[in-house]
């Protein structure tokens, strides 16, 4: 239906206005003597606004007349009617800014009528369904000079910086039926227009321009979401082996929805030389593998075959007894490593290494200490079969055996426990059966870490007269075969051929008798095979 003649907002202020409204309730002005008089400046000194400026939506404006298809596919609708605009009859340009000059006085938009018959009959106007496709984006047009263009001179008014969006069609002057052209309010622009061009892009005063309807902004882009911050990625959570669930840990390391042990690299852990094998493994009931081995081969300064074997077994009542059982075990061969092959004899080379283990655990002090814990601490025992020689060193209750190939052989231990069960038995007061039974027997009386007594490592050195192994193991074996007797028994014949097989065997051996700690052992052919080189 035809449009009102009605001024939608005051020319002079840009106050809304009711539909009866003769005057401006805000600064006086005559409406209806300026709807008819569009090129009359704006009273008050206020500043000018183009003609439809609603000061509740963006800056848009209607454009002045076409009477020549500024695009090839655009098409024209009749000539113009001198009534004025209706704020829903065209698509509002932005006005332009203070600094430029004012917009042309040109005749103002006529409402969407029948064409006058002055004008020559234009194609008809096209429908919604059948506007032209949105041309790429012009560049921002500058204001034409403040004269009243000829009929039939392309003009118009500076659009703004973000374009309409693509599914409004704007008519320029009088056109179709209104309801041919929807409400540019309700779709409102991506951004607030600019309120000026960029320098060095406006077009000469009077140049042919893309109608308002062409100039749409890039598809997909929307300033608003570039300027958001990106979000941050959900980082990936490791899942429990046991239920699959995201895996959220208790204290003591386990799955809190299943409560499956998390599984870590050091919960079973072994390793294969030519004259040597170890293997560590978590056992059944602890969180957490307090247990670490080093093995080794290297040789003597005369090219005679060594092979060096280290086994530590973390205090539990200690603060980060994992990290002194690996800092000790790794100290001690690293040190026997350094001072075999330059000649330094076997017992005072062990001595040495089980001093510089001392050492790396007490460095260890030196860290943040948990509260209500003692200081990092560990056992020791080490190993090293130098051609007819075997030489054992050891601080704590892990222990070495010595276990002969030949049946007729007996079997030996080879070290002696820093424990309240060992003091009882040496001073006679009782029995090793009556000790052991004590639940105080495993209390060490000598361990590695800074809030131990003075460090006085125990070396031994045997010459076996016939070939055999030598077992190094923490508590978490040789409780479950504590004579070495029992440990023979356990011990697979061919373990100088198989070293590994027997390792496992043994923990195995272990892991069926219960399980209740940690469990870790070094199998050491003796001699020494000359691969071990």
């Amino acid at each position: 239906m035809p449009q009102l003649d009605q001024l939608s907002a005051c020319p002079g202020c840009g106050e809304p206005l009711e539909e009866d409204d003769r005057f401006c309730g805000v600064c006086g002005t005559d409406l209806r003597t300026a709807a008819r008089s569009p090129g009359a400046p704006p009273p008050n000194g206020a500043q000018e606004r183009p003609p439809g400026y609603t000061p509740t939506e963006h800056d848009f404006h209607l454009p002045p007349p076409l009477q020549s298809p500024p695009h090839p596919s655009a098409q024209h609708p009749p000539a113009p009617h001198p009534s004025p605009p209706h704020p829903g009859g065209a698509e509002r340009q932005p006005p332009p800014p203070a600094a430029t000059p004012p917009a042309p006085t040109a005749p103002a938009p006529a409402h969407q009528g029948p064409p006058a018959a002055a004008a020559p009959p234009p194609p008809p106007a096209p429908t919604p369904a059948q506007a032209p496709a949105p041309a790429p984006p012009a560049p921002p047009r500058a204001a034409a000079p403040p004269t009243t263009p000829p009929a039939g001179s392309p003009t118009g008014a500076p659009p703004p910086a973000a374009a309409a969006p693509p599914t409004a069609t704007t008519a320029p002057a009088t056109t179709a039926p209104a309801a041919a052209a929807p409400d540019p309010r309700a779709h409102p622009p991506a951004a607030p227009p600019a309120s000026s061009p960029p320098p060095g892009e406006q077009p000469p005063a009077g140049a042919p321009r893309t109608p308002a309807a062409q100039r749409t902004a890039p598809r997909g882009v929307d300033p608003r979401a570039s300027a958001a911050p990106p979000p941050n990625p959900e980082p990936v959570r490791a899942r429990c082996t046991g239920c699959g669930r995201a895996e959220a840990e208790t204290e003591d390391g386990r799955c809190a929805d299943c409560a499956a042990q998390r599984a870590d690299a050091r919960d079973h852990v072994e390793r294969e030389l030519s004259g040597v094998a170890a293997v560590s493994d978590l056992g059944l009931r602890h969180h957490r593998n307090e247990d670490a081995f080093s093995v080794a081969a290297t040789a003597l300064s005369d090219g005679t075959p060594a092979v060096v074997a280290v086994v530590c077994d973390g205090v539990s009542s200690s603060s980060r007894p994992h990290e002194a059982s690996a800092a000790a075990s790794e100290a001690a061969a690293e040190s026997l490593l350094t001072a075999l092959p330059r000649g330094v004899a076997g017992p005072q080379a062990m001595h040495d290494a089980v001093l510089a283990a001392a050492e790396a655990v007490n460095q260890l002090a030196d860290a943040e200490q948990e509260p209500g814990r003692n200081a990092p601490a560990c056992t020791i025992v080490s190993a090293v079969t130098t051609g007819g020689q075997l030489t054992v060193g050891w601080i704590g209750d892990s222990r070495a055996y010595w276990v002969p190939q030949d049946e007729t052989g007996a079997a030996a231990r080879l070290t002696e426990d820093d424990s309240w069960a060992a003091q009882m038995v040496a001073a006679g007061l009782l029995s090793e059966a009556e000790a052991m039974a004590d639940h105080r027997a495993h209390a060490i009386t000598a361990w590695l870490g800074a809030d131990a007594q003075e460090v006085e490592p125990h070396t031994a050195t045997f010459q076996p007269d016939r070939p055999g192994v030598v077992i190094i193991c923490t508590d978490g074996l040789w409780n479950y075969a504590e004579t070495a007797e029992r440990m023979a028994r356990l011990v697979p014949r061919e373990s100088r051929q198989a070293p590994l097989p027997s390792a496992r065997h043994l923990v195995r051996h272990a892991l069926e008798s219960g399980g209740h700690d940690n469990i870790t052992v070094a199998v050491i052919p003796f001699p020494s095979p000359p691969a071990a080189n």
